[in-house]
């Protein structure tokens, strides 16, 4: 019984360690098209020495 046991922690363990990784890089990243801020002058020409 004990190893029964011992199997569904280490299975449970298991998936909250698979759910964290695949929740840590879904988070990751933009889906969309950057868009800058407003009233930005980026990017701007900058003076030839």
């Amino acid at each position: 019984m004990s190893g029964d046991k011992e199997m569904t922690l280490r299975k449970i363990l298991v998936a909250i360690l698979v759910f964290g990784m695949v929740a840590s890089l879904s988070a990751c990243g933009r889906k969309g098209a950057l868009e800058p801020p407003p009233d930005s002058t980026y990017p701007r020409q900058y003076p030839t020495q």
